[in-house]
């Protein structure tokens, strides 16, 4: 087994009843990759990072970390060691302070003394928590609570974090926090696998994507091989002039295609399949025709735009 990977599956399968929750996935994670795991509410997401975590047996397949093969019908404190796992809305003990609620699962990892104290130190510090260890939890903002609970998840030093929508229900200021955590851990060569709705804060954190639907992995690549495949380019133009002429200017050229006049902004949308080299070409073939503009884009479809557009090649 390729030392590699931090996850491998195989043909990895969990039935509820009649209701398959996750469908023969074989799944594999790099070592030191941020792995993002998208899909509709549903799709199974959260029942595959719960068999990842040892926190629900498979009916059917194989779960290896870190080489070794993760096995309900023994213990393996060791493999499990290697694990942190931070469910989505995980409880907190709010009527403890930060530092006791964190020393009581430092107690249940057997950590001892002045170790310890300088675990809880070193995890609070890291989520920028440190000025709130005496602190209450109940007092605390719902972006210091889940950054608490990283900390939880963290003070065992884990080397694979799976993580169940850790942002969601945050504000813009509480998710910039927490992505530049998971930026720290993965300088620091952690594997993270992570799953969320929030695509934008995948694009910016994950090296590679999946995709899952209805229990299924439907995809599973780098994010640079995913645009590179699947995201199409967009040009937007605006002009003082008239919109008909600088359509009829751009349907001259080949690499241009699906042109849509936007009357109320006065702009014109269309899908380019050109490099940076033919857009300056088509730029001055405009100036040169004459047509007075005012903004000339050229944009990449995101990852939420790739993913609907898998979703609808999924349903049809």
């Amino acid at each position: 087994m390729s030392q590699d990977l931090a996850i491998r599956t195989h043909q990895l399968t969990k039935q509820f009843d009649r209701q398959i929750a996750v469908n023969d996935i074989d799944l594999q994670v790099k070592t030191g990759e941020v792995y993002g795991l998208i899909g509709p509410n549903g799709a199974g997401k959260t029942t595959l990072i719960r068999l990842l975590a040892a926190a629900e047996e498979p009916t059917v397949g194989e779960i290896y970390i870190n080489g070794e093969r993760l096995r309900h019908d023994r213990n393996q404190p060791h493999l499990k060691q290697y694990i942190g796992y931070l469910p989505d809305d995980y409880p907190l003990y709010e009527d403890l302070i930060v530092w006791d609620y964190l020393d009581y699962f430092a107690r249940l990892y057997h950590l001892r003394g002045k170790p310890r104290s300088r675990r809880l130190s070193e995890v609070l510090e890291l989520v920028e928590l440190t000025h709130k260890r005496n602190s209450q939890i109940t007092t605390l903002s719902r972006g210091m609570k889940q950054r608490l609970g990283l900390a939880r998840t963290l003070i065992h030093e884990p080397i694979l974090l799976l993580l169940d929508e850790p942002v969601s229900g945050l504000d813009p200021i509480a998710r910039h926090q927490f992505r530049s955590i998971i930026k720290t851990l993965q300088e620091a060569g952690m594997t993270i696998l992570i799953s969320s709705h929030v695509l934008s804060d995948l694009e910016e954190l994950c090296t590679t994507i999946g995709i899952m639907e209805l229990g299924f992995l439907v995809e599973s690549a780098s994010l640079k091989d995913l645009y590179h495949r699947l995201s199409r380019q967009r040009l937007l133009l605006s002009t003082r002039g008239d919109l008909n002429a600088l359509k009829g200017e751009l349907c001259r050229n080949p690499l241009v295609k699906d042109i849509q006049i936007i009357s109320a902004s006065r702009q014109v949308q269309a899908h380019y399949a050109g490099g940076p080299d033919e857009a300056a070409d088509l730029l001055r073939s405009l100036i040169m025709a004459g047509i007075p503009l005012d903004s000339f884009s050229r944009t990449q479809e995101n990852l939420e735009e790739i993913f609907f557009k898998i979703g609808h090649q999924q349903a049809s």
